[in-house]
């Protein structure tokens, strides 16, 4: 019995086979009898028809974007109110890396759904080695997000805060994980990249309530300078810009070209404008003391000798 199947399973093998190959040789000649014109309408039609039943996918991809959205925005909410007991620099960091984190999840899945043959170790080995080109191309970038993620944890400075980097003098408006917008004095606007502020040397005048501020002044040397220390002490505790609760300190510098130097410290508020506004009164409070002391803030003398006696012609 075996033995009578087995041809007639041969035969029916070399059947099927060659009626494969004439639909495939007929289908070929068939492509060959088009024309070029009718060659593309098939292929639009073609793309069309696809494109038609790959159309449930699209809108399922773009509702779980819209899910995405939706739960990146509730979880912000959340995040906001669980940390707004902490810094506010350290609560935006955990509101940003819970959008990036929903986000990326998200687009992943949005891409499973999009194309059902992509599986999720698929997915995360073309990350792998798209990161690699994308970690060359962008280097700039990655490297101001992350000098904006340490600027956020470490906080040297806030929103708000004043600060002074290179010749760049400012208040800061936003910190963002890429960039640090400043406002400067004179009302320009500046983006900094966040490596230039993490690489350089960053001055927040703002850090403390207070800020000491230095002047020098002088006397002549014909002058009592002690009398005029205790004098200067006395008129600086009169000013409403100085803070009274800090000491207020006016000590003998040295021994200047024309002058007895005298150095005049004291502090004030934190911003370029209290600085420049208590400075102002400062300076105005000295020169008015000294003169209603009748006491001389010289200019700069010069005394001139001669080897031999000069002849005064009359």
């Amino acid at each position: 019995m075996k033995s009578c199947l087995f041809p007639a399973a041969l035969a029916f093998v070399s059947f099927k086979s060659h009626a494969q190959a004439s639909a495939t040789a007929g289908k070929m000649d068939d492509i060959s009898d088009l024309t070029p014109r009718e060659t593309l309408e098939n292929t639009v039609v073609s793309i069309v028809h696809s494109f038609i039943e790959h159309l449930p996918y699209l809108f399922a991809g773009l509702l779980i974007l819209l899910l995405t959205w939706l739960v990146a925005y509730l979880i912000g909410k959340v995040v906001r109110k669980l940390t707004r007991h902490m810094r506010q620099s350290l609560s935006e960091l955990f509101e940003r890396l819970s959008h990036i984190g929903i986000w990326a999840l998200g687009l992943l899945l949005a891409a499973m759904v999009v194309f059902p043959g992509l599986t999720p170790a698929k997915a995360l080995g073309g990350l792998g080695l798209a990161s690699i080109a994308i970690g060359f191309a962008f280097k700039e970038i990655f490297e101001n997000f992350f000098a904006g993620v340490l600027l956020l944890w470490k906080y040297p400075f806030e929103k708000g805060d004043f600060i002074e980097c290179q010749s760049i003098l400012g208040k800061v408006e936003n910190i963002s994980v890429r960039m640090t917008t400043i406002r400067k004095t004179n009302g320009e606007l500046v983006v900094v990249p966040n490596s230039f502020l993490f690489k350089n040397a960053v001055n927040v005048l703002t850090d403390q309530d207070k800020r000491r501020i230095t002047i020098m002044t002088g006397v002549a040397y014909s002058e009592d300078a002690d009398h005029a220390v205790s004098l200067l002490q006395q008129a600086l505790s009169r000013c409403e810009t100085v803070d009274q609760q800090h000491p207020i300190q006016v000590f003998l510098n040295g021994f200047g070209d024309s002058s007895i130097d005298i150095e005049v410290t004291w502090w004030t508020g934190p911003t370029p404008l209290d600085h420049r506004r208590s400075r102002s009164e400062v300076v105005s409070t000295v020169k008015r003391t000294l003169d209603e002391a009748g006491i001389e803030i010289p200019f700069p003398y010069r005394t001139m000798t001669f080897k031999e006696p000069l002849v005064i012609n009359q």
